[in-house]
């Protein structure tokens, strides 16, 4: 039997797989020169799909309606959060709690209220829950985006150790400081500030209890297994994957919060296995380079060429406070008195490059129908691409530049 022609949907899609292949591969290829560039992975996508979209070459201009970026980014984030906290050795962080633990509960919130201090001054047409949620968007920082530096032997250890702690923790923190944010506004303007405050506690609850009830039973079931030998090797390496997925989607066919569900997943996960699950976790971190990938090329062929019409010199201000003052200020000002010197605290300030827990979020507030979601997601996108740019190009850098700056 003949295979039937290709119909022009068909063809389009089958190209943009044949491209999407080779580029993975080929970057696969060439990954560790590009790094020792100075470059990234999400920088080359994200500049590829922009080539290949209609501020470029003009070959692939999809509709929004017929690619759903929000779905993949909302699945790949689901999944890096529960590999990050299922990563998380909790114990190593109750023995070295000085950085990460105030960059997390000094910096953080400082964070969120100083951007939104700067979102009422630069955008006076924002409301008060407005200018907090763009605030609480761009504290999040990407760990897939700090692994240069994370991973750079040359870095102090506990400098790396900070920084991995905090990037893997800041955007599940996040995410129920943004739904309260969101359902304030919706309340205000709805249905009132209590009823809304209600389906808020309701949601982090049902995310709270899937992610914890459903990644226990699953980490009991796979130890039980091991141990009867009916657990393969090859399908073990899927468990985590598919965990990840499960406890995101059970949680959102609730009308829970599927990232809250993945990140306390991942936590319940870390504490039932009783071991370092590292092993089970690394096909899951692969999955999820893959899928960040293919959501970089989307971000470069949809939406920078959608937000750039409508960014103006305040949203490049904003974006650039963003990346500096609103970041640096409250991670310098919460390590004063950790006995860190000032050149290592100049470095945690400066590496919290913001990636897709930022344009997840983005995809959030857009769904949410808030008044001004145009202006947030515009500044969002800004920002992502400019700290793309500037953290990546600046990890090995710095990081030589303080290792030879610590052998002294």
């Amino acid at each position: 039997m003949l295979v039937a022609p290709l119909n022009k949907a068909e063809l389009i899609m089958y190209i943009g797989l044949v491209c999407f292949a080779v580029l993975v591969f080929s970057y696969s290829l060439i990954s560790e020169k590009v790094a020792r560039l100075s470059l990234s992975g999400p920088i080359v996508f994200v500049a590829t799909g922009t080539l290949l979209g209609p501020f470029g070459l003009n070959w692939f201009s999809p509709a929004p309606d017929s690619v759903n970026g929000k779905a993949l980014i909302d699945v790949t984030l689901a999944l890096f959060l529960f590999v990050d906290a299922a990563s998380a050795d909790l114990g190593v962080l109750r023995k070295n709690w000085r950085i990460p633990g105030r960059m997390l509960l000094i910096g953080l919130p400082a964070s969120i209220c100083l951007g939104a201090l700067a979102a009422s001054w630069l955008f006076p047409s924002l409301s008060l829950y407005e200018a907090a949620m763009l605030g609480t968007m761009l504290a999040a920082t990407d760990a897939a985006l700090g692994k240069a530096v994370v991973t750079n032997q040359s870095v102090p250890h506990h400098l790396r150790e900070g920084l991995s702690a905090e990037s893997g923790l800041n955007d599940g923190l996040c995410v129920p400081v943004l739904l309260l944010f969101i359902a304030l506004e919706q309340g205000v303007a709805v249905s009132g500030g209590g009823l809304a405050l209600e389906l808020l506690t309701e949601e982090l609850g049902i995310g709270f209890l899937v992610g914890a009830v459903i990644a226990f039973v699953a980490a009991k079931a796979i130890v039980r297994a091991r141990a009867a030998n009916w657990l393969g090797d090859v399908w073990q390496r899927t468990s985590v994957p598919a965990l990840a997925l499960l406890v995101f989607a059970v949680a959102q066919l609730l009308h829970g919060s599927g990232y809250i569900a993945a990140f306390v997943g991942g936590l319940c996960f870390r504490a039932a296995m009783k071991e370092d699950p590292h092993g089970l976790i690394v096909p899951a971190e692969g999955l999820g380079e893959v899928m960040a990938m293919f959501a970089w090329i989307l971000f470069g062929l949809m939406l920078v060429p959608a937000a750039l019409p409508f960014i103006t010199w305040v949203e490049v201000l904003y974006a650039v406070l963003s990346l500096t003052v609103i970041r640096m200020l409250p991670i310098m000002l919460s390590l004063q008195g950790s006995g860190e010197q000032m050149q290592g605290r100049v470095f945690l300030a400066w590496f919290g490059p913001r990636g897709l827990a930022s344009l997840a979020f983005a995809t959030m507030v857009w769904s949410a129908d808030i008044p001004a979601a145009g202006t947030l997601v515009s500044v969002t996108i800004l920002t992502v691409v400019m700290s793309l740019v500037v953290h990546g190009m600046s990890a090995r850098p710095f990081a030589r530049r303080l290792a030879n700056y610590s052998a002294q």
